[in-house]
This record gives C-alpha cells, structure tokens and sequence, in this order.
C-alpha cells in the first residue's frame, strides 16, 4: 500500500469532508490539518472536550460511509 491515494479517492474523500455539516467539518479538520487537541478546539468553539470527540467520530462514521458507496458516474446518475 502507498502512503499517498489515487486522485481518485483523493476527491472522494475531499467530497466526503466538504458534505459534513460545517461545525463538525470544522472541528474535524482542526483535529486532522491542524493538529489542535480535543481541549483547544473544544475552548475555541464554546464546546466541551467530550462534545469535540463525539463530533470527530460522527465525521469518521460519515466520511467512511460515503467512501464505501459506490462512486457514481455521470452515465449511471441513480
């Protein structure tokens, strides 16, 4: 396995993060890009540290999921 993806799934999962909802694409990129601690994030957005863990597993769940569906095509827009 390569350390860097395809640029095909390379979009996906940039499609998948644009589709959270903004606070938690927020706090899930402030954990993954800039490398800030569940405490930072939780006292920059007014929440708890436990809320900011609960976010970034919610984000998980969902850019898992939408990266297990099938990609579609522009032929097969079902």
């Amino acid at each position: 396995m390569t350390d860097d993806p395809d640029p095909v799934t390379l979009k996906r999962m940039e499609r998948a993060v644009r589709k959270l909802p903004r606070l938690q694409r927020e706090i899930f990129l402030a954990a993954r890009l800039d490398n800030l601690s569940y405490v930072e994030i939780a006292e920059r957005t007014g929440l708890t540290a436990g809320q900011v863990e609960r976010e970034i597993a919610k984000a998980l769940v969902s850019i898992a999921r939408r990266m297990a569906r099938r990609p579609r095509r522009w032929w097969n827009s079902r």
